[in-house]
């Protein structure tokens, strides 16, 4: 019986030891990032739930001895055999969470399970009546444990990361002739590199990272793996979590030309403060990285992209440009005399300063590409493309490139997918394309994170948004639940419109409830990937 307690625990420690390192890689290994976690309702549940408050009290209760050693074993058995059951369940419908695999997953989890096995092997020597505590102690500490194994490994990875930014870093200084174009911003960073490097595509040789592939080693891995000598141009996102992020992005790649496209509050909790934001991804650390004959290019109707070029003093005026949807407001270099905005495209008519002037139709979704593809017009039209050549090349671009996609899902009802990622600006730009639906809507998100101390207000104004377009929100997670649930009900939505649901199935069932064919549902940030595929034909 000890023996299949024994299995038992370890069928269940394979699956801690997976589902741990999964919400490290999740974070990217940053310690700011994971700890923050544990502040949400999610994290909070990993480490209050009920599974391990029974455990604790088993734990408490054998320590005791309190004389109930036989019904206390018998509960600590039906508890391991359950949550083996589960999980092996889970196997079956591959319906777990487990890292990507990569090296460096495989080695932390090899080195993890090894320590799970020698404690495994251990208990064969510790009297029959003390496995049981010594199990529960292993597994309550066991998050702690599989941290300290990524933690302890950590500086042989950061040793082999700095290896590989050497070499990224010595390869690129070997192509003279390549211009390097960086991208930062709390928004917009990914979907603007993707439009730009479609447009120059049309005329260059263009290298550009991959969808999301905005880290130091990401970046690095771009370099050593994609980049050659007969491109002409490389398109690089950068991002950052901390001060100093991004000018360790830009010692590697040496950008001649830099863009910020928007600046919010998204990471203000890991930055610590305005200031430190604002110097990484507010695009304070490339503007001072750029070249006396470089450009800086950034988002005009973003505030504090405007004040980043006020206090910039790095480049000439003439190399600092602005893009923004009118030119009423500042003197930008590039804007829009027309916008249309369609459930399927984008069009706009745009104008510079030397009054050219032409159309440009992408088959993205919202208004809010219309800055992302000035952006990227006219960083195309400072490399020497003209209007003509950029708006033949912008029918290139694909939906997916924008990151949300219109589907149609079950039972006739429309599907926005923008699941993705989710930050504030994107939020209210994602319901302002929501509004030009004309039948119900309704919108599926969990709250936002590490927005620091303004999350609650941002939450609030969120749900005020939601409140005046949707008819229906489900809000998968509880951390700022009430103050959207408030702003919602400012803005006139009935209180049982607005729910607190993470069960697929009753979320598919709230949302069949109200939704008739012809309705579309905007599917905003992480959600459960099991609620995509019940509403969608996936």
């Amino acid at each position: 019986m000890y023996l299949l307690l024994n299995t038992l625990w370890f069928i269940w420690m394979l699956k801690y030891v997976l589902f741990w390192l999964y919400l490290w890689q999740l974070k990217e290994y940053h310690i700011g990032r994971f700890f923050d976690h544990f502040r949400t309702h999610k994290g909070k549940k990993l480490l209050f739930s009920f599974e391990q408050i029974l455990k604790l009290v088993l734990l408490g209760l054998f320590v005791m001895d309190s004389g109930l050693f036989n019904p206390l074993f018998f509960v600590t058995f039906l508890v391991y055999l359950g949550e083996s059951l589960i999980f092996l369940r889970n196997v079956y419908l591959r319906n777990f969470k487990k890292p990507i695999k990569t090296s460096k997953t495989m080695f932390l989890a090899l080195a993890s399970l090894a320590v799970v096995i020698l404690f495994f092997g251990k208990m064969s020597n510790i009297e029959d009546k003390l496995q049981p505590v010594w199990l529960l102690v292993f597994d309550i500490l066991a998050p702690l444990i599989i941290s300290i194994v990524v933690l302890i490994f950590q500086p042989f990875f950061v040793f082999a990361r700095n290896n590989i930014l050497r070499k990224a870093s010595k390869k690129i200084k070997g192509f003279k002739g390549l211009t390097v174009i960086g991208i930062t911003g709390s928004y917009g960073k990914t979907t603007t590199k993707e439009f730009l490097t479609t447009i120059l595509s049309k005329k260059f040789k263009v290298a550009g990272t991959k969808k999301h592939q905005n880290s130091e080693i990401g970046i690095a891995k771009c370099i050593l793996n994609d980049l050659n000598s007969q491109h002409q141009i490389f398109v690089v996102e950068m991002g950052a979590y901390k001060k100093g992020g991004i000018k360790l992005l830009a010692d590697i790649v040496k950008p001649k030309i830099g863009i910020v496209t928007g600046v919010n509050e998204q990471h203000l909790a890991l930055f610590g403060s305005l200031e430190n934001l604002l110097s990484a991804e507010g695009g304070g650390e490339l503007a001072e990285s750029l070249p006396k004959d470089g450009a800086l290019i950034v988002n005009g109707d973003n505030k504090y992209c405007l004040d980043l070029l006020m206090h910039s003093s790095n480049l000439p005026a003439n190399q600092e440009k602005k893009y923004s949807t009118s030119n009423k407001t500042i003197d930008s270099d590039i804007w829009t005399e027309e916008i249309t905005v369609k459930k399927d495209s984008i069009s706009l008519v745009a104008v510079d300063k030397n009054k050219n002037l032409a159309n440009f139709t992408a088959n993205v979704l919202g208004g809010h590409n219309v800055l992302n593809l000035l952006g990227a017009i006219l960083v195309a039209n400072e490399l020497g493309m003209n209007f003509e050549e950029i708006s033949d090349a912008c029918k290139n671009i694909k939906q997916e490139q924008a990151g949300m996609i219109l589907n149609q899902g079950k039972l006739g009802i429309d599907i926005i997918d923008s699941s993705y990622s989710a930050n504030p600006d994107g939020v209210y730009a994602d319901l302002n394309y929501l509004s030009i639906f004309p039948n119900k809507k309704a919108i599926i998100m969990p709250c936002l994170i590490e927005l620091g101390l303004k999350s609650a207000e941002i939450h609030q104004k969120i749900g005020k948004k939601i409140g005046e377009i949707c008819g229906l929100a489900i809000v998968t997670s509880k951390d700022k639940f009430e103050d959207m649930k408030k702003g919602a009900m400012e803005a006139g939505m009935k209180e049982k419109n607005i729910l607190l649901c993470d069960n697929p199935q009753e979320i598919f069932s709230a949302i069949t409830s109200f939704c008739k064919s012809g309705d579309v549902v905007l599917l905003e940030g992480r959600i459960p990937s099991k609620v995509i595929k019940l509403l969608t034909n996936e």
